[in-house]
């Protein structure tokens, strides 16, 4: 009868043990197809820049090195993805993917200052669905990365709580999965400086 109590016992952790694994590589492969569909939309963003950036060249042959570092800023963006989409929730390639992210937003929003000082060009009908499409594709990225946002949390979530955190390490699951933020934090936190 003991030995029944005990075999019993033994099966019991052995499916335990054994769901922690198999929930802790579906969660991860969760989180790393919710960063593909990041990767999507980025890189079609990024495929949209340079057909904006050449329709603005005409109307803008004297703001070139605004256009340059948009362009620059893309590749850099690019390149940052490319690392991020080979360790998705490592912590280093989303910090630098963020970052180039930051870069490129804030290369975007001074060509459209740009833009808005020239009516033409603002009219301009590829100018107007290339923007346009931009912005389509911006959304779904924000969309993209709240949903692989919550995976990770999902997946750190449970990768911390008891037994998994026991187990994890020993599953190939050494370190909580990052989250990807393009906003800097310590910005949002701080009032906005007005003066008059």
């Amino acid at each position: 009868m003991g030995t029944i109590i005990t075999l019993v016992i033994l099966a019991v952790i052995v499916f335990m043990v054994i769901g922690i694994y198999n929930r802790l590589v579906a969660l991860k492969n969760r989180y790393e197809n919710g960063f593909s569909q990041i990767e999507v939309q980025l890189k079609r963003r990024y495929d949209l820049i340079p057909n904006l950036v050449e329709t603005a060249k005409a109307y803008l042959s004297h703001e070139r090195e605004t256009l340059e570092a948009v362009i620059a800023a893309r590749n850099q963006a690019a390149n940052g993805l490319a690392a991020a989409a080979a360790q998705p929730g490592n912590p280093r390639a989303m910090t630098d993917l963020s970052k180039a992210e930051g870069m490129l937003t804030g290369a975007l929003g001074r060509l459209n200052v740009v833009v808005e000082a020239y009516p033409d060009l603002k009219a301009n009908q590829n100018m107007m669905q290339l923007s346009e499409e931009l912005t389509s594709t911006e959304n779904r990225v924000a969309f993209a990365r709240q949903a692989f946002n919550d995976v990770v949390t999902e997946y750190n979530t449970y990768r911390q709580t008891f037994p998994p955190v026991v187990f994890a390490g020993m599953f190939g699951h050494p370190t909580n999965a990052s989250l990807l933020e393009f906003e800097d934090h310590e910005q949002i936190q701080q009032a906005p400086k007005v003066s008059f």
